[in-house]
């Protein structure tokens, strides 16, 4: 064995010196160098540029500035609203609200995920070939869903319990219902800015560059991280950990989100109203497959992004490392999107909500009570109205949307005026005040006054509402030049 290991570390040296060799012989002329004929200059490190393709369903919008929030005095008692002048970086959105489609494709995910995992368990059947459990060198790996594997067509006794275990049967009716319940989803994400910031470096030396401070090796650096887990109960018990920073693990937030809509929330927002029809119908029925999904709440919409992170990056090979996640827009992403390329008011060039010929721009209720008058009653499909500047649809009206910013009233005054944002990560002991987050856009039960692209609302994060609906933006893998918009 002495021997052996002698050997092998003959063989590494040997190696080692042939790669010096080769770097000697780079650095000093001949075929191989890099630098050859610049006479000794640094060049720079030659590589292969990145070209971001185009995400499915979404259009880019180019980086710009923005003069954020009202500047008329909007309010009951005639106080200033406060505003500001903004740049954003460019980045993608969705050219339309994410629909009950693209929202359904995410529910039968959780759902065949969880159906996978229950046909690999013992309990009915045990097919393992429905988990990975080895790479392909046979070396164990942490068990995972095997998605080539298809479900059964004509599924056994066992298989059959299995598909029936997802199901509840409402005892009255005796109607056979998807047990919403069990449709969890569980997500981590990495938090990158707060690993960035000096005071919570590992090497308690690195957490000041103030040489007149003398660093103490001892100090506890206390970090808060979020966590979930399901209890006994099959109830999602979320908990804020506070603990001593000890490594980058800290660092990993975890999340299990139930993810089917509230379709409930039909008849709960609308008191002394006969809703059922929206209720039973506008999630579950293909009829509404373009309609906007509604009843989700800002965690499930946090979710979906995760989600649909997961299922893009799947399917990349190793430039995946460029490509950002999906995200909820920040309050000054999506004000800056809505406004367009001339920065107006409405997603629209005018200051009117319909066209000469009478025709309005988007989904609102222009009159008290009067939601048809534009068309519609509730919501509407999704791109039906011309698109603003930037090739967005539905900027106005139909519904609100969601944005990752927390609502606070002197929002836009805390905000920095770059790439400006607002976060905080509620604990679930904090005030119900401190889990509100911008909403934006209006929706198809508003005045024209609140479908203005510089409104402000808000919503609590875990609140579903049947005119809340939301899109995606992603970040652009890398930001490119162009000519400065100036919106105001």
């Amino acid at each position: 064995m002495r021997a052996n290991n002698m050997k092998s570390n003959q063989i590494g040296m040997l190696a080692g010196a042939f790669a010096i060799a080769l770097l000697c012989a780079g650095c000093f002329g001949g075929k191989m160098s890099m630098l050859a004929g610049h006479g000794g200059e640094v060049v720079g490190v030659a590589g292969r540029s990145f070209v971001e393709p185009t995400p499915y369903g979404m259009t880019k919008v180019e980086r710009g500035y923005l003069h954020m929030g009202l500047d008329k005095q909007d309010s009951l008692w005639g106080l200033p609203t406060p505003v500001k002048d903004v740049s954003v970086d460019g980045f993608w959105m969705d050219e339309t609200e994410v629909t009950n489609a693209k929202y359904k494709q995410f529910v039968d995910y959780v759902k065949d995920s969880i159906l996978r995992v229950r046909l690999a368990d013992p309990a009915y059947g045990g097919d393992e070939s429905y988990m990975i459990t080895e790479d392909r060198y046979g070396e164990p790996v942490t068990p995972r869903i095997n998605w080539r594997k298809p479900l059964p067509r004509k599924p056994t006794e066992d298989e059959q319990r299995a598909i029936e275990s997802l199901y509840v049967t409402n005892p009255v009716t005796g109607e056979k219902l998807l047990d919403y319940r069990q449709l969890n989803y569980k997500y981590e994400i990495y938090d990158y800015t707060s690993a960035a910031l000096r005071r919570n470096r590992l090497n308690p030396a690195e957490r000041t560059l103030n040489t007149d401070v003398t660093i103490d090796p001892d100090e506890v650096v206390m970090i808060s991280k979020d966590t979930a887990y399901i209890d006994d109960e099959g109830r999602i018990v979320r908990e804020t950990i506070n603990r001593p920073l000890s490594g980058p693990w800290d660092f990993l937030h975890t999340y299990i989100v139930n993810v089917y809509p509230d379709t409930t929330c039909w008849v709960n927002d609308f008191k002394n109203a006969d809703n059922e029809l929206y209720l039973r119908n506008y999630f579950s029925n293909p009829a509404y497959n373009d309609y906007p999904v509604v009843g989700v709440t800002w965690e499930q919409a946090n979710a979906f992004c995760a989600w649909r992170t997961d299922y893009l990056l799947k399917g990349l090979g190793g430039e995946a490392r460029y490509i950002q996640r999906y995200r909820l827009p920040t309050e000054a992403e999506w004000e800056y999107a809505a406004r367009g390329k001339a920065g107006t008011e409405f997603p629209w060039e005018n200051k009117d909500v319909k066209s000469g010929d009478g025709c309005f721009f988007a989904n609102f209720k222009p009159d008290r009570g009067n939601y048809t008058k534009d068309g519609n009653l509730i919501t509407s499909r999704v791109g039906i109205y011309a698109a603003n500047s930037n090739g967005l649809f539905d900027m106005a009206g139909n519904v609100a949307e969601w944005t990752s910013t927390v609502y606070v009233e002197s929002g836009l005054e805390m905000m920095n005026d770059l790439n400006p944002q607002l976060v905080y990560r509620a604990d679930k002991d904090d005030p119900y005040r401190l889990k509100r987050k911008s909403v934006r856009g209006g929706s198809w039960k508003d005045p024209e006054s609140f479908i203005r692209s510089a409104w402000r609302s808000w919503e609590y994060q875990n609140q579903p509402r049947c005119y809340i609906g939301f899109r995606c933006v992603r970040s652009l893998a890398h930001s490119t030049s162009s000519k400065q918009k100036k919106n105001k």
